[in-house]
Protein backbone atom coordinates (compact mmCIF):
# COMPACT_ATOMS: atom_id res chain seq x y z
CA UNK A 1 0.00 0.00 0.00
CA UNK A 2 1.20 3.47 -0.86
CA UNK A 3 1.38 5.90 1.75
CA UNK A 4 0.79 3.35 4.64
CA UNK A 5 3.62 3.94 7.54
CA UNK A 6 4.99 1.25 8.20
CA UNK A 7 5.60 0.81 11.91
CA UNK A 8 5.58 -1.41 15.15
CA UNK A 9 1.31 -2.28 15.64
CA UNK A 10 0.03 -1.39 19.12
CA UNK A 11 -1.35 -4.58 20.75
CA UNK A 12 -5.22 -4.37 20.86
CA UNK A 13 -7.18 -3.44 23.80
CA UNK A 14 -8.33 -5.86 26.42
CA UNK A 15 -12.19 -5.73 26.62
CA UNK A 16 -14.53 -7.31 28.70
CA UNK A 17 -13.12 -9.71 31.75
CA UNK A 18 -9.36 -9.24 30.15
CA UNK A 19 -9.58 -6.06 30.63
CA UNK A 20 -11.26 -6.55 34.84
CA UNK A 21 -8.89 -6.91 37.46
CA UNK A 22 -8.59 -10.20 38.64
CA UNK A 23 -10.01 -9.69 41.58
CA UNK A 24 -12.99 -8.12 39.83
CA UNK A 25 -13.26 -11.21 37.77
CA UNK A 26 -13.50 -13.98 40.24
CA UNK A 27 -16.31 -12.08 42.13
CA UNK A 28 -18.09 -12.29 39.34
CA UNK A 29 -17.28 -15.78 38.68
CA UNK A 30 -18.23 -16.85 42.73
CA UNK A 31 -21.86 -14.88 41.99
CA UNK A 32 -22.42 -17.18 38.50
CA UNK A 33 -21.77 -20.10 40.16
CA UNK A 34 -23.32 -19.76 43.55
CA UNK A 35 -26.67 -19.02 41.51
CA UNK A 36 -25.78 -21.59 38.93
CA UNK A 37 -26.34 -24.12 42.44
CA UNK A 38 -29.30 -22.04 43.84
CA UNK A 39 -30.82 -22.74 40.78
CA UNK A 40 -29.79 -27.04 41.16
CA UNK A 41 -28.49 -26.51 36.93
CA UNK A 42 -23.78 -27.00 38.21
CA UNK A 43 -22.59 -29.66 37.93
CA UNK A 44 -21.42 -31.77 40.98
CA UNK A 45 -18.41 -33.83 40.85
CA UNK A 46 -18.64 -37.54 41.83
CA UNK A 47 -15.30 -38.66 43.66
CA UNK A 48 -14.51 -40.90 40.13
CA UNK A 49 -15.41 -37.85 37.77
CA UNK A 50 -12.86 -35.74 40.00
CA UNK A 51 -10.58 -38.33 39.56
CA UNK A 52 -10.51 -39.07 36.12
CA UNK A 53 -10.35 -35.24 35.67
CA UNK A 54 -7.55 -34.67 38.32
CA UNK A 55 -5.53 -37.64 35.83
CA UNK A 56 -5.96 -36.17 33.17
CA UNK A 57 -5.03 -32.35 34.01
CA UNK A 58 -1.89 -34.16 35.81
CA UNK A 59 -0.56 -35.87 32.77
CA UNK A 60 -1.54 -32.29 30.40
CA UNK A 61 0.85 -30.45 32.97
CA UNK A 62 3.55 -33.17 33.01
CA UNK A 63 3.64 -33.52 29.02
CA UNK A 64 4.00 -29.41 28.44
CA UNK A 65 6.78 -29.50 31.27
CA UNK A 66 4.83 -27.13 33.67
CA UNK A 67 3.68 -30.16 36.53
CA UNK A 68 5.27 -29.24 39.96
CA UNK A 69 8.17 -31.60 40.70
CA UNK A 70 7.86 -32.37 44.25
CA UNK A 71 10.55 -32.27 46.97
CA UNK A 72 11.04 -35.62 49.15
CA UNK A 73 10.33 -32.92 51.77
CA UNK A 74 7.44 -31.40 50.28
CA UNK A 75 5.92 -35.29 49.62
CA UNK A 76 6.10 -36.61 53.28
CA UNK A 77 4.76 -33.15 54.46
CA UNK A 78 1.41 -33.32 51.81
CA UNK A 79 1.20 -37.25 52.52
CA UNK A 80 0.76 -36.74 56.55
CA UNK A 81 -1.54 -33.73 55.88
CA UNK A 82 -3.58 -36.36 53.55
CA UNK A 83 -3.49 -38.91 56.13
CA UNK A 84 -4.44 -36.68 59.04
CA UNK A 85 -7.20 -36.02 57.00
CA UNK A 86 -8.45 -39.52 56.35
CA UNK A 87 -8.16 -40.05 60.01
CA UNK A 88 -10.09 -37.32 61.12
CA UNK A 89 -12.91 -37.99 58.41
CA UNK A 90 -13.14 -41.33 59.60
CA UNK A 91 -13.38 -40.91 63.58
CA UNK A 92 -9.49 -41.19 63.84
CA UNK A 93 -9.79 -44.62 65.31
CA UNK A 94 -6.37 -45.74 67.10
CA UNK A 95 -6.87 -49.07 64.58
CA UNK A 96 -6.07 -46.79 61.32
CA UNK A 97 -2.89 -47.71 59.73
CA UNK A 98 -1.11 -46.72 56.64
CA UNK A 99 -0.29 -49.58 54.95
CA UNK A 100 1.76 -49.14 51.60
Amino acid sequence: MEGAEEGPRKAPRKKGFAAMPAEEVQRIARLGGAAAHAAGQAHKFSKEEATVAGKKGGAAAHARGTAHRFTSAEARSAGAKGRASRKKSSGGTSDDTDVG
